[in-house]
């Protein structure tokens, strides 16, 4: 588990302080708003519930836990890109699948860590293996692959 420090501006309000995401979105006043940071490896977030993201009492919902998964890998992709190939920004990249395993229920009156790297690329296409904990235990697995799109594609361009 990471025990660094996570402060001063995320990944996504240095890159994309306009992106209006659902889950990363800084302008998205309703949304998750993520917050993901660098780490030795990959990307790092805390991330507090509220009751409105309860599946029922005490629990987080399944959907709230994807989304927060989705959202912290494919910024991983991103900021991998950016490093290995030495951009100034990080491409955008959308998700083409991802797998949630939901391990054990997540509580939802005290925040969650999120974990995720890269595992391997394939030309513009990486696969991000991340992890969701709740103090000491791990709550949910994602692998994913997030594509890194190019000009023309409707996505190109939204942070």
């Amino acid at each position: 588990m990471y025990h660094g420090r996570m402060s001063g501006p995320s990944v996504q309000e240095q890159h994309a302080p306009n992106n209006h995401c659902f889950g990363c979105g800084p302008s998205n006043p309703q949304g998750l708003r993520i917050r993901s940071f660098l780490a030795e490896k990959g990307l790092v977030a805390d991330w507090t519930p509220a009751p409105q993201h309860e599946a029922f009492d005490g629990v987080l919902n399944g959907g709230i836990i994807g989304a927060l998964l989705d959202c912290h890998s494919n910024w991983a992709a991103a900021m991998h890109f950016m490093q290995a190939e030495g951009l100034d920004a990080p491409p955008c990249c959308v998700t083409a699948d991802f797998h949630v395993k939901l391990r054990r229920p997540t509580p939802s009156h005290a925040p969650v860590h999120l974990e995720a790297h890269v595992t391997s690329t394939d030309g513009s296409t990486a696969t991000v293996e991340a992890r969701m904990t709740s103090g000491d235990t791990l709550t949910a697995t994602c692998v994913g692959r997030f594509v890194a799109v190019k000009p023309g594609h409707p996505a190109y361009h939204r942070w």
